[in-house]
Formats: C-alpha cells, structure tokens, sequence
C-alpha cells in the first residue's frame, strides 16, 4: 500500500520585476539536471483588475528513485497584480513582468510507489505494512535527500531573484 509522507513546505516571496520565462527555465533546468519530470497540474489566470491579473499555477516535479521510493516536489506559484511591462536593459528592450509572487515548495516522498504491497490477499497486505515498518528506519536517507534538494531548488529560485548571497550551503549535499 503506497504510503506518502508530507515533509515541511518550504516558501518563497517576491515583489517586484522579473523574468518570468526566465524564472520557469530556472525551475525546469535545475528539474533536469537532477533528474526529475516536469509536470503542469493547473493553470489558472483571473480577469485582470486595473491592478494586474492574478495567476494561479501548480507544477509537479516527480522522480522514482528506485522500485519502492519516489519523490515529488509539488511547486504553487501564486501571483497577484501581474502586469506585463517593456523594459530597456543594455540597450535592448525586454518584456519582464511586475508581479506580487509567492511560491510555495512542498516535498513528499511515497514509499512502496507501484502498490506492491496490495497484491496476495491479506497476506500480501500485512507484508506490506510489515515491510514498511521495518524498512522506513533505513529509509530516513531519502527523506533527508529530498529535503535538502528541495532547499537546493529553493537556492536557486532565490539567486535568480537575487535575493541571496552567491554562495549555496545544499549545492552539493547528498548529490
């Protein structure tokens, strides 16, 4: 029976100009790089006011680490007076976006994936759960792992705002 445990969602805000292209290329490069597939779950854009839209997305970012764990890292942006504005930088205007954003980054790590443990009858369930049990001590790696390679995604959110330093304490960790 497959079993998803919620790890602490992580935050990022933002308000001012960006790129949003650039922003969702970030998330997508970094998405690649450490072998996670990019799903787009909602989309959602209100009436604008005179203010600017207001922006709902969810993305999905999931990996199967091997035949009983996988990872996903469900990404929420969430932005309100969106404006599209044209801006001349080193000479050459570039469309950038002005925006109130918040995103939200929540990790979950499902043990036991495929169901395996549902096959057999009860047996097959009571193994399962036993299985479970005596492996989730061994598996706190995983949750520890994908933990930190949320916050490494986080890093990198925030340097493309630059809203931190150029240095990135979970850039290599558990890699």
């Amino acid at each position: 029976m497959a079993q998803s445990y919620d790890l602490n969602k992580i935050t990022v805000s933002y308000t001012g100009l960006f790129d949003f292209d650039g922003m969702y290329a970030a998330i997508t490069d970094w998405a690649k790089n450490y072998g996670f597939v990019w799903y787009e779950v909602d989309y959602k854009h209100k009436v604008p006011s005179p203010k600017g839209a207001e922006v709902e997305l969810k993305w999905s970012l999931s990996k199967v680490v091997n035949e009983y764990v996988s990872y996903e890292i469900v990404i929420t942006p969430h932005i309100w007076n969106l404006l599209e504005t044209e801006v001349e930088v080193n000479g050459k205007k570039k469309q950038m976006t002005s925006a109130i954003l918040y995103i939200w980054l929540e990790p979950k790590v499902t043990l036991d994936w495929q169901s395996k443990g549902e096959t057999g009858g009860k047996l097959g369930k009571f193994l399962g759960k036993l299985y479970n049990k005596l492996l989730f001590r061994d598996l706190s790696f995983h949750f520890d792992n994908l933990y930190y390679n949320t916050w490494n995604l986080h890093a990198v959110i925030k340097s493309y705002f630059d809203m931190q330093t150029k240095k990135n304490a979970f850039k290599d960790y558990m890699k």
